[in-house]
């Protein structure tokens, strides 16, 4: 029995056989052709382009049917590659000039753009594996030679590979691939974030997976530990099988509580908003009786493509959004870039520390054709639904007041252009430095509302890179000061009578509602299907039981006190979750 740790994208647990996905490598002798073959050559070459072209067409739609508009877009890159006339006479350049075959004509060049590609920043690098992605489709219709395709499995199987393609993240199928683990892969990555659209439980950046794992294996796959178990013996394998069946009763008396109210056992109303990044994603806030949408993601539509989305691209999908929402509120997140997303691609050198640079509102000041192109976006899709707008990452005064500024720079625009929109849209903010906790009764005389985001909130006040595996066991939502932070915001928004949600993973995590409860907080924004759990800690206590915890809880000195009592106070009050 081997055991790894990687990064858990996709929440779930499930125990399969092993089908390891071998990586494509056409290996491409160097042949020659007389000069009278060329154009016979370039024929063949416009032939598989073609080919290539229809199959990513249909794949673009398949994947659009099947999680939204914004995941399909990645085909969108692929497909331009495809009508680049200038990488395309590149190939029949090396063919006339070089005497190269097609399929040897397409991968040198294919590969001399792949090694471009690898000198950039980070995320740019993460386009080798688009660019090997269309070589090889290229070279397939070439060759004339046909993939076993991973939508025709006939048993359910976990999925190794060391990563996946687009083009196989397309054609996942779902009834048989029970789980994913990859070598490669972050919490951004393509693969993640279509795993995660799908519900298919997923552990990324193992490394060393696949060499590990032979075809026909046992394997759990433990998507919310983000671990990966290869060859489990008789005893692991009957312990995971016991937490699957407790699962499977829980979730029986999960859906049981959908369509009863999120209210404590002495009346008080609690709001459940879902945290969404697609618009196709309020689907499944509402089959969760989420009461509307607390955080829209905007990121993906920049990652999902290599163009910037326009003002049209924008507006499409927070419509679609406030749409499926069928009048129930959306906050939709202006760009919450950089770091390891965004900037760091566009910038001239990569920032030696871009969780501390030039991201998020930051950015977006400093860019403001992009910022006030989305602006312009959210302000129009609010006539047709309730919207709210939210600031990230606010650390100062002068930040917010800039960036209302340009809220109302872009209203006079969108007037005097005579287009419609909604000129009174609440705004907020979210409270995720320490510097706006700090000063959170400054900031409630500025805005509508807060949403506390407890991700980055924990990171900056304790100086911990949860991504950093070395620090990552110091990073704690229960640490004293990060409560203490927490409880002074949600008392300022209760002074200026403005609402306060929390929008972080501590918000989705049953052993801290009771803390929060205590605390005052009375909106969650949390992950679709942490709804109904959330709810039935909700339904199971008094707020007295509530704030008796939380004025336990601010007694303490450590985390470690935090959690061992919030954990044992809600296994008393609410039982085994």
């Amino acid at each position: 029995m081997e055991i790894k740790k990687g990064i858990g994208v996709s929440p779930g647990v499930v125990i399969s056989k092993a089908f390891v996905l071998d990586a494509e490598d056409y290996p491409i002798p160097e042949r020659h052709v007389e000069a009278a073959l060329h154009q016979e050559e370039k024929d063949r070459l416009g032939a598989a382009i073609q080919a290539s072209r229809a199959e990513l067409i249909e794949l673009r739609g398949r994947m659009r049917d099947r999680i939204g508009e914004e995941t399909a877009a990645i085909f969108d890159f692929h497909l331009g590659m495809l009508d680049d006339k200038r990488l395309i006479g590149e190939i029949e350049a090396a063919i006339d000039a070089n005497h190269y075959t097609a399929e040897h004509a397409v991968s040198a060049v294919f590969r001399a753009h792949a090694r471009k590609f690898l000198d950039m920043p980070q995320f740019m690098a993460e386009r080798v594996k688009d660019v090997n992605d269309i070589q090889r489709r290229l070279l397939r219709n070439l060759i004339g030679q046909s993939r076993a395709a991973l939508d025709h499995l006939t048993g359910d199987v976990i999925l190794l590979a060391h990563d996946l393609t687009p083009s196989q993240t397309a054609n996942l199928d779902r009834e048989h691939i029970l789980g994913l683990a990859t070598d490669a892969g972050g919490r951004t990555s393509h693969t993640a974030i279509v795993a995660h659209a799908l519900g298919i439980p997923a552990v990324v950046g193992l490394n060393d997976v696949t060499s590990s794992v032979q075809p026909g294996d046992a394997v759990i796959i433990d998507g919310n530990r983000g671990v990966v178990i290869i060859d489990p013996d008789e005893s692991t394998i009957a312990e995971h099988q016991t937490y699957l069946q407790r699962l499977a009763e829980r979730e029986r008396t999960l859906v049981e509580l959908r369509d009863l109210p999120a209210v404590t056992r002495d009346g008080h109303e609690i709001t459940l908003l879902g945290n969404i990044e697609f618009p196709d994603e309020v689907r499944n806030v509402l089959a969760n009786a989420g009461h509307g949408i607390g955080l829209y993601r905007t990121e993906y539509l920049f990652l999902g493509s290599e163009e910037e989305p326009t003002e049209d691209e924008h507006y499409e999908a927070y419509t679609r959004a406030i749409a499926l929402a069928e009048g129930r509120p959306v906050v939709i997140r202006s760009l919450d870039l950089g770091a390891d997303k965004y900037t760091q691609a566009r910038a001239m050198s990569p920032e030696r520390n871009p969780f501390l640079g030039l991201r998020s509102i930051r950015y977006c000041l400093q860019n403001l054709p992009i910022f006030k192109t989305q602006i312009r976006a959210i302000l129009r899709a609010a006539r047709t639904g309730p919207v709210s707008l939210l600031f990230p990452l606010i650390a100062s005064v002068m930040e917010l007041r800039q960036a209302k500024m340009i809220v109302r720079d872009v209203a006079e625009d969108l007037e005097e252009e005579g287009v419609d929109f909604e000129p009174d849209i609440p705004i907020g903010m979210m409270i995720e430095v320490p510097s706006a906790a700090l000063m959170c009764d400054v900031f409630a005389r500025e805005v509508d509302f807060f949403s506390i985001g407890t991700n980055d909130l924990v990171q900056y006040t304790l100086a911990v890179d949860r991504g950093n595996e070395k620090v990552a066991s110091l990073f704690s939502a229960a640490h004293p000061a990060v409560v203490r932070l927490i409880k002074d915001v949600i008392r300022a928004g209760q002074r200026h009578d403005i609402s306060v949600s929390l929008c972080g993973e501590m918000a989705g995590d049953p052993e801290y509602t009771l803390l929060l409860l205590g605390l005052g907080l009375r909106i969650f924004s949390i992950a679709p299907p942490a709804i109904p759990e959330i709810k039935k800690v909700i339904r199971s206590v008094t707020m007295e039981q509530a704030m008796l915890t939380a004025r336990k809880v601010m007694t303490f000195d450590t985390d470690k006190q935090v959690t061992s009592y919030l954990r044992d106070q809600t296994r008393k009050l609410v039982g085994d979750s």
